[in-house]
């Protein structure tokens, strides 16, 4: 009996020893994870000091791209609404180039009306004082209406030769002498338009 027991007791310690113990195969488990994850560190530490860092989105580099990307779209469509801006007042100074005399091409057609008429009249009347009137009638229309609209004429004879208005053709002998140095005649009316000269007086100077 006591050799049967003996013998059962002593495959059981055989069988322990052929069969490992789970306790010692988790203690090594944790031992190489403890291992692995010092190596994957001392890696990440070395690859630091190399300068190389890990790429992330958030790198300054990859917003410095969104940022340049956002002012390059907004620059083109800046760029595209000027574009259009200039096309289209180009356009409006053309029509508008075209059409700055129509007012004043609508004030002068009724005096141009006046002058068929009296020319009509001419054939037919024979009262030349009557065709007189109708001339000076004709000629204070249009330059009243010349006038409204900013014409000017100068006042040449008797005032100081000036350069900046005048156009001498040349000179004679002054009638008097507080004529020296004046506008003796005048051959060409000069006007001003609105206060700029767009025809020099044709005068004659005393000297």
């Amino acid at each position: 009996m006591r050799a049967k027991i003996n013998k059962i007791f002593g495959k059981m310690e055989d069988a322990s020893k052929e069969s490992p113990n789970p306790l010692v195969e988790q203690e090594q488990t944790v031992s190489d994870v403890e291992n692995n994850t010092q190596q994957t560190e001392e890696n990440n530490n070395i690859n630091t000091e190399e300068g190389e860092l890990p790429q992330t989105d958030s790198s300054p580099t990859a917003k410095l791209e969104e940022q340049i990307a956002e002012l390059n779209d907004k620059y083109l469509r800046l760029f595209s609404d000027f574009d259009n801006y200039r096309k289209r007042t180009a356009k409006e100074r053309m029509e508008l180039a075209k059409t700055a005399g129509e007012d004043f091409f609508k004030a002068v057609l009724p005096v141009l009306d006046d002058f068929e008429r009296g020319l009509k009249a001419m054939n037919e009347a024979a009262d030349v004082n009557a065709l007189k009137e109708g001339v000076d009638l004709i000629y204070n229309k249009l330059n009243n209406t010349l006038t409204a609209r900013g014409l000017e004429p100068m006042i040449s004879i008797g005032s100081t030769f000036d350069a900046d208005i005048h156009e001498a053709i040349t000179n004679i002998p002054a009638p008097s002498d507080d004529m020296k140095g004046k506008v003796v005649d005048e051959l060409e009316k000069g006007y001003a338009l609105n206060g700029k000269v767009i025809r020099y007086a044709k005068v004659i100077v005393g000297n």
